[in-house]
């Protein structure tokens, strides 16, 4: 793999509610469907990629922004191995959620999921260009990153706030006592059997309508969510082994397939870039 189709991925602590993604050349970035427990929202830098979010499929060219709500099953991949590139900004959706509060955008500090998927105005990507150079910049002082990324998500917040609000649809709530309970026992051994008896469902009609209202079966929605378990292990510096084992797979080798598979990157190359931001900010620091 190229230098340029290497993710790196940008971290600080003194912002632990940002993360950022950039890939150079996206042509080995092929994502199986997957969703976040964070808001996302990413730029197509260079190239053309599919962007299937729930059940709409469109391109997105170079310019164009994709916005992602946490849970909303989604992914971007290369066209006909054509080069692409994109940047994908993480944003903790409590964060985000008192930061709308705080501007008035929502009556209480609850998560309410955001209308729009693509903005395709050169104003807002030529904005998340600069926000993202200056947040990889090593260079730029602390206090003019946390500026950047601030003022960037609360314009852009009050500008999505006039659309309409999203529908609800929201599982049933059998269905989300079916989810709750993966995501309590993400690490565990799970049996269809179990599922079975906490819902009082068949096997086949308890997947058919999991995927319905998640959009992933019942085993796909837990092995990503064992992949946000991992992810935050590495986030932390836990060993690839060790964060293996304690998301819930029973070696390194299937966890690394796992999260190849979703992250579209080794837990080598996420975990690495997160301690060499660490060495960069030690000395920024000194």
């Amino acid at each position: 793999m190229s230098t340029q189709s290497k993710p790196l991925f940008w971290r600080d602590a003194h912002m632990p509610h940002v993360e950022l993604r950039k890939v150079g050349d996206g042509r080995q970035m092929c994502y199986a469907r997957h969703s976040h427990t964070q808001w996302s929202i990413g730029a197509i830098t260079g190239g053309d990629s599919t962007f299937q979010y729930r059940n709409d499929h469109c391109r997105v060219s170079a310019g164009d922004l994709v916005l992602m709500n946490p849970e909303w099953v989604h992914a971007c991949n290369p066209i006909d191995n054509k080069p692409w590139a994109y940047l994908m900004l993480y944003v903790d959706i409590d964060w985000l959620t008192d930061l709308r509060f705080q501007e008035g955008l929502l009556p209480t500090r609850k998560w309410q999921d955001i209308h729009t998927a693509t903005i395709s105005e050169p104003m807002w990507y030529a904005r998340y260009c600069r926000m993202a150079d200056c947040l990889l910049d090593p260079r730029r002082e602390l206090l003019d990153k946390q500026t950047e990324a601030l003022e960037f998500l609360s314009d852009l917040m009050r500008a999505l706030a006039p659309l309409p609000a999203v529908q609800d649809q929201r599982a049933p709530q059998a269905f989300t006592a079916l989810a709750n309970y993966l995501d309590a026992h993400a690490a565990e051994d799970v049996s269809l059997d179990t599922l079975c008896e906490i819902s009082g469902y068949s096997a086949g009609y308890l997947i058919r309508a999991f995927r319905q209202y998640f959009g992933l079966t019942p085993h796909a929605y837990l092995v990503n969510r064992r992949i946000q378990l991992g992810r935050s292990e590495l986030k932390n510096g836990t060993p690839i082994a060790e964060a293996a084992l304690n998301a819930g797979f029973a070696d390194q080798p299937h966890f690394q397939r796992a999260f190849k598979r979703l992250m579209a990157a080794t837990p080598n190359q996420y975990r690495g870039s997160s301690l060499h931001q660490q060495i960069d900010t030690a000395d920024d620091e000194e």
